[in-house]
């Protein structure tokens, strides 16, 4: 901090960080920007300044100099979901941390006319980039429509399943259906995710083919819409004489309502049948019975997505989407061995 005439503070610029250092203010500027052609005791000293300074490039300002905003546009949607919701403030916080501000346009993934307005306002505005959340075919669609003049980050999964910079979909399943086949459950039951949903297809594909190379029988399915309020409904209209032992939850919103359901119709959780889900939200440990889940670093996901914009923007090395932390299977007390009849 540094103390003007006056006696209040003001922020330290450039030239202060200079005359701590030692340096030019030309100097700290190539360090500043990341520029070769400066030593390592030099870059050191000028780092230690900035550190000691607490000081923070003027961005506005660097942007009039060099015709290029620092705001980055960020086409998201269910901003009240926790997996989306963590994933843009994570983004939203490196963002800042690399000197740009994230604008978020939202949107209604099943609407063409929302994704169309969303898409307009983005590629209207003065951005350096552009982070796209796109759950459904229908939002990856148009984005490869629409015509960006800047670089731009898809947090997606292809019809394949693979990720950009995103483990939400067959990621994990694995884990789940390893975990009852242990407990000796053999038919099991899902209740998924909605129609059209990438990460809802991914989730079924992967639950099918995993049961399939172990052996085990897929009693049926029913799609569902993320909320507790679909988990329900499925569990209320699945079938209680065909020996199911588990229900696989799209989410764990959708698998607290499963637990209710059963729980109406006489099933005890897990002694009767167990329930599992994915994403372990902040909410699961307090279920009753407590969730097992999958949990995913969502934070880490926005974080590398805004890394690897930046990058682009920047001309840098692209990091790896690799770089994700694998999930996790999470074991609580909702899943438990298989009844035995």
């Amino acid at each position: 901090m540094v103390v003007a005439e006056s006696g209040r503070t003001k922020a330290p610029t450039l030239y202060d960080v200079a005359r701590l250092a030692g340096v030019s203010h030309q100097t700290v500027s190539r360090v500043v920007k990341g520029q070769p052609h400066v030593s390592d005791e030099v870059r050191a000293r000028v780092t230690a300044a900035i550190e000691y300074l607490n000081y923070r490039p003027n961005q506005s300002a660097r942007s009039l100099a060099t015709s290029r905003s620092n705001r980055i546009g960020a086409i998201a949607y269910e901003l009240r979901a926790s997996g989306p919701s963590a994933i843009v403030e994570a983004a939203s916080a490196r963002a800042r941390d690399r000197g740009y501000v994230l604008d978020i346009v939202s949107l209604d993934p099943g609407s063409d006319a929302g994704i169309a307005d969303a898409i307009t306002l983005v590629t209207q505005s003065h951005l350096a980039g552009v982070l796209a959340f796109t759950p459904t075919q229908q939002v990856v669609e148009a984005l490869n429509r629409a015509h960006f003049s800047v670089p731009i980050s898809l947090e997606s999964e292809s019809d394949d399943g693979s990720a950009h910079a995103s483990h939400t979909g067959e990621d994990g399943v694995d884990l789940m259906i390893d975990h009852l086949a242990g407990l000796g459950h053999r038919r099991m039951f899902l209740i998924g995710g909605p129609d059209g949903w990438l990460a809802a297809e991914g989730r079924s594909r992967a639950y099918l083919r995993s049961l399939a190379e172990r052996g085990l029988t897929s009693v049926g399915s029913v799609p569902g819409d993320w909320s507790a309020q679909s988990g329900y409904d499925g569990a209320a209209r699945m079938p209680l004489d065909a020996g199911i032992t588990a229900v696989v939850a799209a989410n764990d919103q959708t698998a607290l309502g499963a637990i209710a359901a059963l729980t109406e119709r006489g099933l005890r959780v897990p002694d009767d049948i167990s329930v599992v889900g994915f994403d372990d939200i902040p909410e699961s440990r307090f279920f009753q019975p407590a969730l097992t889940t999958v949990r995913y670093d969502f934070a880490s996901q926005g974080r590398l997505l805004t890394d690897r914009l930046i990058a682009r923007i920047e001309g840098e090395q692209v990091p790896d989407a690799g770089a994700l932390a694998p999930p996790a299977a999470v074991i609580r007390a909702s899943s438990a061995p298989a009844r035995t009849r």
